[in-house]
């Protein structure tokens, strides 16, 4: 097995670097905690090539100024799991994100896996290993770190680089590994990194069920919630519930007796935020809400709707059959209402290998250039 190298002194920290920039390809996992803060805590960044591992902390370093500076060269392919709460960190630290990116679950699915996998069910498939859990929910915050903590950590990013390899081989054979370019660069847009307070109600469920006074003080409240929890460091949840909102927006209360007496809400919240919680209501109340976006509202589909989405579902089936795919993988049916009801730039299938195996040809089927006939007692798409 492959010695680790866990690197908590500026020395070894710079050797590491050294390492690093003779690399062309990254195999990278973090592990954090946000249980308790609304940033995670950056707890240990593991690094891996077929020859070498090592598992850097932060915790006890210093600085990783030189450490970012190696990891963000271009030259150099960065790959992950499920990156998003890895690159939040990266962001974080850096208020930059690195590239170029390769995201194993965002691959899988062109290689006829189920959408976003898990990480130990892609090392169970590809490379038949169970993985340990023992560590999972260990508080990697604590020092010293044990040696089968780190051992535990090192494997992850041990076996995401067996993976990767496979992956790169099965993709390439397929004829696939271009089509995965723009998914993978989406992913280091800064947008998907930064909440901005006042957007935050649109993360919000059932959101769409709110009308008039209600929905301008979910709204509002959702973006005091977001603001109060980035500057004092603390979960969403700890603050008000999101069920806690729904009632605040529904009850309305003016007053801080009004307040404690709506079911749910903590005496610390009304002590320490009342006051502010009610003028917050009280304002916003006398305000035009943000609008829905047409996405949002509930639409009753007419019989005519339902039938073009059969015929897009067909396309669909078609388009996964020839390619090996699961047709739920490539478009589900939630997919195609997006794109004959919004034809937004959200819709998944406007984007990546989504759009290169089917979107076009479904974009063309909607505007009329395209159409699907019978050829040789098969379906067929035929330019009009």
């Amino acid at each position: 097995m492959t010695s680790i190298q866990y690197i908590n002194t500026p020395d070894h920290l710079a050797k590491l670097c050294v390492q690093i920039k003779k690399e062309s390809w990254l195999a990278l996992d973090t592990e954090f905690l946000r249980e308790k803060t609304y940033y995670p805590k950056f707890c240990l960044l593991q690094i891996a090539t077929p020859e070498w591992v090592a598992c850097v902390d932060p915790i006890a370093l210093p600085k990783l100024d030189i450490l970012f500076e190696a990891l963000y060269n271009p030259a150099i392919v960065k790959v992950f799991h499920s990156c998003r709460q890895d690159l939040e960190i990266f962001h974080q630290w850096t208020g930059k994100l690195p590239g170029p990116i390769f995201d194993t679950q965002v691959a899988a699915p062109l290689l006829g896996f189920q959408d976003n996998p898990g990480y130990a069910m892609l090392v169970s498939s590809l490379l038949g290993v169970n993985l340990n859990k023992a560590h999972t929910r260990a508080d990697w915050s604590k020092r010293p770190l044990s040696e089968a903590q780190i051992e535990y950590a090192a494997d992850d990013v041990i076996y995401l680089c067996q993976i990767y390899q496979i992956m790169v081989q099965k993709l390439t054979e397929l004829g696939r590994i271009d089509w995965l370019k723009h998914d993978f660069a989406e992913l280091t847009n800064p947008a998907l990194y930064k909440m901005e307070p006042e957007n935050a109600w649109f993360k919000i469920k059932g959101k769409n069920k709110l009308t008039g006074k209600q929905l301008s003080i979910i709204q509002a409240l959702a973006q005091w919630r977001e603001k109060t929890a980035q500057s004092e460091d603390r979960p969403k949840s700890w603050l008000l519930r999101d069920e806690l909102l729904f009632d605040l927006a529904k009850l309305q209360p003016e007053t801080v007796e009004e307040l404690a007496n709506v079911r749910g809400i903590n005496e610390r919240a009304v002590s320490r935020y009342g006051k502010e919680l009610c003028q917050l209501i009280t304002s916003a109340k006398n305000r035009t809400p943000a609008p829905l976006n047409e996405k949002d509202r509930p639409a009753k589909k007419t019989q005519q709707q339902e039938a073009i989405l059969d015929i897009l579902t067909a396309l669909v089936r078609i388009r996964a059959e020839e390619n090996s795919l699961n047709p739920a993988i490539l478009a589900s049916r939630k997919d195609l209402e997006e794109l004959l009801f919004n034809d937004d730039d959200e819709c998944p299938l406007l984007h990546g290998w989504r759009f290169t195996m089917a979107g076009r040809e479904l974009v063309g089927l909607l505007k009329g250039r395209l159409l699907l006939g019978i050829e040789s007692e098969r379906l067929a798409i035929i330019e009009k």
